[in-house]
């Protein structure tokens, strides 16, 4: 068997595909990490609506498939127009601020925080029932009027309007959402 030997113009060549495909890998990981960025809301620490409809994608694929349940709430923040007007938007920020932060400590590190807009959250459920979702959004709701909120010495009185609604077989990420907002609107108006 004959060997060869790497010539100066065959040693350049290996050097530039290595040069390139480190590049590749480089440009791979920023487009991930730009990726990651885009389904983040800019101002707490939640998913965007982006960031929903991709997981919530995930979610109602696999509740085709495997008939898991999952479920959605439509949380909206009661009076937070009144606490900008009032306050200044740096208290409607520290609200929002401080509400995410009671929601991821109170689900599941499975399920998901995302602010949908404004004052708007919704939270997914993965691999939850009807009662196990009823469940949070009780807990939600009372963590959320027990909490204390000083801003600027000011106390802030707090409180959310939480809506429900299951995934079902044949859901789109559109249609769950429209249903869970639908129900947050009768849990805001019958109050």
């Amino acid at each position: 068997m004959e060997q060869r030997v790497l010539g100066a113009e065959d040693a350049a060549l290996k050097d530039e595909i290595d040069r390139l495909n480190a590049e590749v890998s480089r440009l791979k990981e920023q487009v991930a990490q730009l990726d990651r960025v885009a389904c983040m809301d800019t101002l707490v620490p939640a998913a965007n609506r982006r960031g929903l409809v991709k997981a919530l994608d995930m979610v109602l694929a696999r509740s085709a498939r495997h008939g898991v349940p999952a479920a959605i709430l439509f949380i909206d923040v009661d009076g937070l127009k009144h606490i900008n007007d009032a306050h200044g938007h740096g208290a409607g920020d520290a609200v929002l601020i401080h509400l995410t932060a009671l929601m991821n400590a109170n689900v599941r590190k499975t399920d998901l925080v995302a602010r949908v807009g404004g004052d708007e959250f919704a939270v997914l459920l993965d691999h939850s029932d009807e009662r196990t979702a009823m469940d949070a959004a009780k807990r939600l709701a009372n963590t959320v009027a027990e909490s204390d909120l000083l801003y600027r010495g000011t106390p802030l009185d707090l409180g959310v309007a939480i809506g429900l609604a299951m995934i079902e077989k044949d859901d789109t990420p559109e249609s769950v959402l429209d249903r869970a907002d639908q129900a947050m609107y009768r849990v805001k108006n019958a109050a």
